[in-house]
């Protein structure tokens, strides 16, 4: 009996203490410029995991030894892993500059202007390749104070909608 007792909050340790994965990313046009303003909020841990594979070197994201190479580094990143079509078109995305929140940081994205009529599809695969339960949460915004979601994660980076 003893070990069953041992063994239930060994089991509850470890629930509450395993790491999650996640992002969320929301997207909303700008209906005076016609731009795509798009946030990202990423846990700068994990990413620092991302960022280290893909440039082949260390980097520490919240003590930088060059903050413009971190920023180059970040933003190669991310366009790299993060990309959006509208109505079947690609859309050309920069990285505007990014603020720390706590243990996550906020990354904003910007477009070139761009006429969005009804279909969004985005493909979002930053981490999945680092962490196997690795999700990334899309809220877009057309027309609406109320968003409508996509869920990505390995094995389903890209996926779509019609408005």
């Amino acid at each position: 009996m003893q070990q069953f007792y041992i063994s239930l909050i060994s089991l509850g340790w470890m629930v509450l203490y395993h790491p999650f994965f996640i992002s969320l990313t929301e997207i909303r046009q700008n209906p005076d410029n016609q731009r795509l303003e798009i946030a990202q909020k990423i846990f700068w841990d994990d990413l620092e995991e991302g960022l280290r594979e893909y440039h082949q070197q260390k980097v520490d994201f919240m003590n930088p030894e060059d903050p413009e190479k971190l920023n180059k580094q970040v933003g190669e990143y991310i366009l790299s892993h993060f990309k959006v079509d509208l109505d079947g078109k690609p859309t050309t995305l920069k990285l505007l500059g990014f603020e720390i929140e706590d243990d996550a940081a906020w990354f904003y994205i910007e477009s070139e202007p761009v006429e969005w009529k009804s279909k969004i599809k985005v493909r979002n695969s930053i981490l999945v390749d680092q962490f196997a339960t690795q999700q990334n949460i899309i809220h877009i915004y057309k027309n609406s104070k109320s968003p409508r979601s996509l869920l990505l994660g390995k094995g389903k980076e890209t996926d779509s909608l019609e408005f």
